[in-house]
């Protein structure tokens, strides 16, 4: 992997104060305001409390934002002739693609250890090893919608194709039982949306699989496999729009 290339790309991405501020800030003013300062904060999930549980959905938030912004980035910069430009140098794709995929996890690690700072501070509690393996399932999942940004770009072309992906993330994220804890209906409905297996993964260590209700009520538990298959899936159609959008985009050429 190209270490210059990479550093290059960093700090381009750090320039971009607007986006630092809706990938790190806004997720973590989030669990500030719906997480660490509510009375139920202190209230028991599993083997960890409120505080902890609103903490990685806000981390899963943020690094979902973040991978979408960056896959979806890479494909406009290829489409709009950098592609052609980087062919000059000795760079290949397969280091491309290499640096991309690093700096979608440097760059989903920036929230996940922001918000993870401000909740140990704030009173989010429950076991090292949940703690742990919460944030590596936020960084390693939020991966996967790198895909869903470069199928944006991919099939619209346009630059505005990344922001309106970012924007559907706020309302899968709704509908993936992320910032609100759903129930009947709507619970069975999440299921089958793209956030749902990622941030229940991510929530595991923490709830053990337990589901509650917006009330508190327990609405039993769930199996780790479903979370698992839900992302498996996705990943694997994520995956495979991508490859027939960059088919596409060759036949045009």
């Amino acid at each position: 992997m190209n270490t210059t290339y990479l550093g290059l790309e960093l700090r381009r991405f750090a320039r971009d104060r607007a986006n630092l501020f809706f990938v790190a800030v806004l997720p973590t003013f989030l669990f500030v305001v719906f997480g660490s300062t509510q009375d139920h904060a202190s209230t028991s999930v599993g083997n960890g409390n409120v505080a902890l549980y609103m903490l990685v959905s806000m981390a899963a938030y943020g690094a979902v934002t973040a991978t979408v912004g960056v896959g979806g980035s890479a494909a406009v910069e290829r489409m709009q002739g950098w592609g052609r430009q980087l062919a000059l140098t000795p760079l290949r794709d397969g280091s491309f693609v290499a640096v991309k995929a690093a700096l979608a996890v440097l760059v989903a690690l920036l929230p996940v250890t922001l918000i993870a700072l401000v909740g140990w501070i704030g009173g989010a509690e429950g076991p090292v090893v949940a703690w742990g393996l919460s944030m590596l399932a936020v960084a390693a999942g939020s991966t996967v919608f790198a895909l869903f940004g470069l199928c944006a770009a991919l099939a619209f072309r346009t630059e505005a194709a990344v922001s309106a992906a970012s924007g559907m993330v706020v309302i899968l994220a709704f509908l993936g039982n992320l910032f609100v804890p759903l129930s009947g209906v709507l619970l069975d409905i999440a299921r089958f949306t793209p956030l749902y297996g990622y941030v229940s993964l991510a929530r595991y260590p923490v709830t053990e699989g337990r589901l509650i209700s917006n009330d508190g009520r327990d609405l039993g538990t769930e199996a780790l496999w479903v979370p698992l298959l839900n992302l498996g899936v996705w990943a694997l159609v994520l995956g495979v729009v991508a490859t027939l959008l960059v088919r596409r985009g060759r036949g045009r050429q």
